[in-house]
């Protein structure tokens, strides 16, 4: 089964805005939905603002900071754009706008604006998301604190075609105890340190999807010059829909469950045995239904299970059309009555409702036989009411839920992969097209991403996907300077990972990222939590990102990077590693001993290494190691090394060599 995440609609005046922006041109002057009381716009910028009005009517616009009155021409369709000079930092204004009719957009700052992406650890708040952070209650308290700290939030959307309306959740929000709760919390923690040191207001476009991947927030433009994405965005472009892409998953799933009949007992050939009326289900367990089968007895199973109901049909109901209704089946179905398929659904959220044609039904004993599939987590017809009714007359109704008898048949490992229906989110460049593609006139200084655990399953494919998407966001921006500042994925298990999942190779590709200019990344390996994936300590991941900032935008002389390695040399059976960025030494952090190296000969087989520090280097071995080759540092999924720097940062994972499906087992070493 799988499970789906709702958050909580808020709705304000600029919420509203999109769906007046939505509506044929208006009469009344109308900024766009991102630019409401309480925003902030870029400093030292000519900032782009844009709206709707009243078709052909001269706009004026006139911000409080210089009194410079902006005349601006409405186009025939009621839209309009106007560039506006901003100052340097400061504030409250007013910006006042005149069709006609007059508006005002009050406690107007000026300072910087960071657009805030990537997924859930990204999307988590301070005070509600997956269970809050760290000394929530203190943090929400302090926010008081930090009123010229201001977030706007992006809705949650996706679309085939690059889209111009922003899609707001939520207007700008001052940073207060109440509003501070719903605020990303990473990068309201960046967005604080970098207030702290320089007092500039700072403006947050809080713009991230939980469980997202990479490819879905880069354009079409440049997914097509990667050959496994270039299909699907050449056929989106031809007008590919979802509808289309349902149907072809239940076409393939149809197939998929068809070939299953092989090697399914239920089937003689292509006749269902176990679905006839004289079939003999007397030695069948029983189960209570509606019910997801491993909460029923079926603990721990995924495949198909055939269940059987006898019922009594009464005589005036025979040679009449009957409906067949179940209204919840986890996975996907094929129904029968009496022995002959009447349905089947390949979606597992669709309720069924199967028309029993007149010549299968006859007075007394009949037989209905569901055989179900499920692909992963609960499966089961686990939704009522489950009814069989007359066809014309819904009011004559049999309740069927209670006792059936039930068989286990196919176990998933023993059936081909079955077809995957991607969550929308997740296909190519969809949520680029309605989450970025509006905003690209927003005037932004930099962008903080933090994302990379659904592309973990994928990890060599990263290394040119991240760059790309980078370099695409850059481009469209129209900034190729942008700022972009990453966070490292945390340490953490892996235990509900997909099987490829191969997190020290995507930390690999994400520290391999740092060859593109204005790029930064801050290292979490020692923040995370073995058995959370979305840790609680976000102080320090917005704290880390934010001296990247300070020390690159700012003016800040200050340390933002832990050790990197920068080379090595062997001497007879030992390594030795030279780091650049040790600000003030390198350290061994809560251990004497230095912990997190291993060494491998060209053999390929790693051994946990000694390892001691000398000045910038780190000289590391093992007796069982003769002619060393390669090293590799915190290369697991959640490593404990203790390597840090001066400043108290750690040393980002990485290693020597260039081996593939090398993974390391300290266990076994």
């Amino acid at each position: 089964m799988r499970t789906f995440y709702h958050t909580k609609a808020f709705y304000s005046a600029a919420a509203l805005a999109v769906c007046l922006l939505t509506q044929p041109a208006l009469a009344k002057v109308l900024p766009a939905a991102c630019f409401t009381d309480n925003m902030v716009l870029q400093q030292k910028a000519k900032a782009n603002v844009w709206g709707t009005a009243k078709p052909g009517s001269k706009l004026t616009i006139i911000p409080t900071w210089d009194k410079k009155a902006y005349q601006v021409n409405v186009a025939a369709n009621g839209k309009w754009t106007a560039k506006i000079a901003t100052p340097s930092y400061g504030g409250p204004y007013q910006i006042a706008f005149d069709d006609g009719e007059k508006l005002t957009l009050n406690n107007v700052l000026i300072g910087d604006i960071w657009l805030c992406s990537g997924q859930s650890n990204m999307e988590m708040t301070v005070g509600n998301g997956f269970g809050g952070v760290l000394n929530a209650m203190q943090e929400i308290a302090d926010a008081t604190k930090y009123g010229d700290i201001r977030m706007i939030k992006i809705d949650n959307k996706t679309n085939f075609q690059p889209q111009q309306e922003v899609p707001v959740k939520w207007g700008w929000r001052v940073c207060n105890p109440e509003n501070v709760k719903e605020f990303s919390a990473v990068a309201y923690f960046f967005a604080r340190k970098i207030y702290q040191e320089k007092h500039i207001p700072i403006g947050l476009i809080s713009d991230n999807w939980g469980g997202t991947v990479a490819e879905a927030w880069t354009s079409g433009t440049s997914l097509k010059t990667m050959p496994e994405f270039a299909d699907f965005v050449k056929a989106a472009e031809g007008g590919l829909t979802q509808n289309d892409i349902e149907n072809r998953y239940k076409t393939e799933v149809r197939h998929w469950i068809d070939r299953s009949r092989t090697d399914d007992p239920g089937y003689k050939g292509t006749t269902a045995t176990w679905a006839q009326p004289d079939f003999n289900d007397s030695n069948w367990p029983k189960m209570q239904l509606p019910n997801f089968w491993e909460q029923a007895g079926l603990n721990n199973y995924d495949g198909s299970v055939w269940f059987r109901k006898e019922i009594n049909v009464p005589a005036e109901w025979a040679g009449k059309d009957l409906k067949l209704n179940l209204m919840g089946v986890d996975d996907y179905d094929v129904s029968f009555f009496n022995g002959q398929e009447v349905g089947h659904t390949e979606m597992f959220f669709y309720p069924r409702n199967y028309t029993v044609p007149v010549n299968l039904v006859k007075a007394g004993k009949n037989i209905i036989a569901v055989r179900v599939f499920d692909n992963g987590g609960l499966g089961g017809i686990n939704k009522g009411p489950l009814t069989l009714q007359l066809a014309n007359d819904p009011a004559k109704t049999l309740d069927l839920a209670g006792e059936w008898t039930y068989q286990k048949a196919l176990p998933l490992a023993r059936l081909e992969q079955p077809p995957v229906l991607a969550n929308s989110a997740n296909r190519p460049t969809l949520i680029y097209n309605a989450m970025i593609n509006p905003i690209l006139d927003f005037n932004i200084k930099g962008v903080i991403w933090y994302q990379g655990e659904s592309n973990a399953d994928r990890a060599e494919q990263y290394k040119t996907l991240f760059p790309l998407l980078i370099n695409d966001w850059r481009n469209k921006f129209k900034n190729p300077n942008l700022p972009f500042y990453f966070v490292q994925i945390a340490n953490y298990d892996c235990h509900d990972q997909p099987v490829a999942a191969d997190w020290p190779e995507l930390r690999f590709a994400q520290l391999q990222t740092l060859k593109l200019p204005n790029t930064g990344m801050a290292v979490t390996i020692d923040i995370g939590e073995a058995t959370n994936i979305h840790p609680r300590n976000k102080q320090d991941v917005g704290s880390r990102l934010a001296l990247i900032a300070l020390a690159k935008n700012y003016g800040v002389k200050v340390p933002y990077s832990g050790p990197s390695y920068s080379s090595l040399q062997t001497k007879d059976n030992r390594v030795v590693l030279s780091f650049t960025n040790t600000s003030g030494g390198l350290t061994s952090k809560g251990s004497a001993a230095l912990k997190g190296f291993f060494i491998a000969g060209a053999d390929k087989k790693f051994y946990s290494a000694d390892a001691t520090i000398n000045g910038n280097t780190v000289t590391v071995s093992n007796s069982l190691v003769k002619q060393p080759v390669a090293v590799r540092y915190d290369w697991q999924n959640n490593p404990d090394g203790t390597l840090y720097n001066g400043a108290g940062l750690p040393a980002s994972p990485f290693k020597t060599d260039d081996w593939q499906n090398i993974k390391l087992d300290p266990q076994k070493q």
